[in-house]
């Protein structure tokens, strides 16, 4: 089929990249299409489609005609986000919810795989300029909370997050309500393994009321809610426990900053004043951490932490940047476990404490 032509130079830009065409504008509606279009037309609504692009270099005479293969046609992506709107609406209609993965079990010949779902609902949200949880659509849930903390979910489930009794982030987190807690700051720690030892360690209860949260490696969309929920509500300090590794530095950032397929709805789920307690990369000289218990950095490590290192947020964090350097420079990384080497609980008995109480965050 043949695209309609653009009425202005600037309306439309055609650009192949990785086998699918998006087009660049200075409005964003369609996030799905190479994340940067914008065209008022129902035909641009779609996460690709097989077209003819004219070219704009000879318009006197017949158009030469280059043809795209992006994997859906126009008429089921239309078809596929008509089905989704339809669903939402239904939900909206009866206050019910689902996640992306019961939509995608509904019709799962219809929309062939689960990163198709994912997409159109991030259309959608990103068009109607609404959180995904508007549109009663929720996230599974992987993360974990622990610590002095208690609140009402939103069907009215008293949940009690101490020491002994973990808690799963709850997938609706806008509807928790009756946040109760006498936490002196909150702990967001990047590996389930390190969250359970510190739990065994009664580390929550130890030092001083705290509450502790993990997103068991790169956060999920309820964890980041929650965390953010938990800014706003309590009003406490919150510090980052991260491998001292571009991995965990990414992470952190995540909380902190966002990231790129969520950024339409980074005023909802980052939080500015996140603190990074450990482990730092100057931590591992200071405390005189044995070399084998360290990890070459690998050349893609080495490739992610310059990359990171060129952001612009990291300009304005001079003590983060340095951390980086020192990094990079050493060309080492260690997990959070390689204070093991230490003493067996040297994490939850010295280092955290001493960190705490002597202001050793950046």
């Amino acid at each position: 089929m043949l695209l309609p032509r653009a009425e202005t130079s600037d309306q439309v830009a055609f650009q192949d990249v990785y086998g699918s065409c998006w087009i660049r504008r200075k409005e964003c509606l369609c996030p799905s299409l190479g994340r940067q279009t914008g065209l008022h037309s129902p035909y641009w609504i779609t996460t690709g489609f097989p077209c003819f692009v004219p070219s704009r270099r000879q318009p006197e005479k017949r158009p030469e005609l280059r043809k795209l293969a992006p994997p859906i046609t126009f008429a089921k992506s239309l078809a596929l986000i008509l089905k989704i709107l339809s669903v939402i609406y239904k939900m909206v209609q009866n206050n019910t919810y689902a996640t992306k993965r019961d939509i995608y079990y509904s019709d799962t010949l219809l929309f062939g795989s689960q990163s198709v779902v994912d997409n159109i609902v991030n259309d959608i949200s990103c068009m109607l300029k609404i959180p995904r949880r508007s549109l009663h659509i929720l996230s599974t849930t992987k993360g974990c909370i622990a610590g002095n903390l208690s609140y009402t979910e939103e069907d009215g489930t008293k949940v009690n997050c101490t020491c002994s009794a973990t808690a799963v982030v709850p997938s609706n987190v806008q509807g928790i309500r009756n946040v109760i807690t006498d936490a002196k700051f909150i702990l967001i720690v990047e590996k389930d393994a390190t969250f359970q030892r510190l739990l065994d360690d009664d580390f929550c209860n130890k030092l001083s009321p705290c509450i502790m949260i993990t997103g068991k490696g790169v956060p999920d969309l309820n964890t980041r809610l929650l965390v953010r929920k938990l800014w706003d509500t309590c009003h406490i300090p919150i510090f980052t426990l991260m491998d001292a590794d571009p991995h965990g530095i990414e992470i952190m950032c995540i909380y902190k900053y966002g990231s790129v397929s969520m950024s339409f709805e980074a005023h909802h789920l980052t939080v500015p004043a996140i603190r990074w307690l450990g482990l730092l990369p100057s931590d591992i000289e200071r405390l005189n951490i044995r070399k084998d218990a360290l990890i070459p950095l690998t050349k893609q490590d080495q490739n992610k932490l310059a990359s990171m290192q060129k952001r612009p947020y990291v300009a304005c964090q001079p003590m983060w940047k340095k951390e980086m350097e020192i990094m990079a420079a050493s060309k080492m990384k260690a997990e959070i476990q390689a204070l093991t080497s230490l003493s067996s609980d040297y994490l939850s008995r010295v280092y955290l404490p001493s960190k705490l109480q002597f202001g050793g965050w950046i």
